[in-house]
């Protein structure tokens, strides 16, 4: 089995940088059955090989090397999104969240307000502690580790994570915040 972190153009990121994991190898099957679009898209040349016809299959998860030869798995590609001109993948903000020892579970959507605009929530479930981190305390953490751009604007503290009859993650069920809520804002309002 061969595992590439690779970059939107294909060429590998260095250990610590995000990208996708692509996967090639004797096992690798040759694509999904009865459906060419989705083979195409998911099964590429693969450019490191010499093996004629050799291919990579995308997974679409977004992860980094670590500087111990691990790869660790910080969300899916699927969930990048365009804020203010850059892309954000909202993967690798949960995952820094999670870092928080206060914090174990974490979900970061886009949310487009009427009067605010597009904007990213942050809903969080605390830890075994059952004690929430304080905002500024959350903002910080997230500065130390990502851009500016990528820092919720609205932290929203969660007993549970909705969920769907299967188990799955339930977005449409995440509560809409309420701007006026100062839980969720790290201070009162000031005209």
């Amino acid at each position: 089995t061969e595992a590439y972190v690779l970059d939107a153009r294909q060429q590998p990121v260095p250990v610590g940088v995000p990208g996708e994991l692509y996967l090639g190898g004797a096992g690798l099957a040759r694509g999904y059955w009865d459906h060419p679009e989705l083979t195409a898209e998911k099964f590429v040349a693969h450019p490191f090989s010499t093996v004629p016809g050799a291919r990579l299959y995308r997974t679409g998860d977004l992860v980094r090397w670590r500087r111990d030869g691990n790869i660790e798995f910080l969300g899916r590609i699927d969930q990048q999104i365009k804020l203010r001109g850059f892309r954000i993948e909202l993967g690798e903000i949960e995952a820094n969240l999670r870092q928080h020892p206060q914090i174990a579970q974490a979900v970061v959507v886009l949310r487009d307000h009427p009067s605010a605009g597009k904007h990213l929530v942050a809903y969080l479930v605390p830890g075994e502690s059952g004690q929430s981190p304080q905002i500024g305390e959350l903002r910080g953490h997230l500065a130390e580790r990502l851009p500016e751009y990528m820092i919720p604007s609205v932290f929203v503290i969660l007993d549970q994570l909705p969920l769907t009859p299967n188990g799955k993650l339930d977005y449409r069920a995440l509560p809409i915040p309420d701007r006026s809520d100062r839980t969720s804002r790290e201070s009162d309002y000031v005209a």
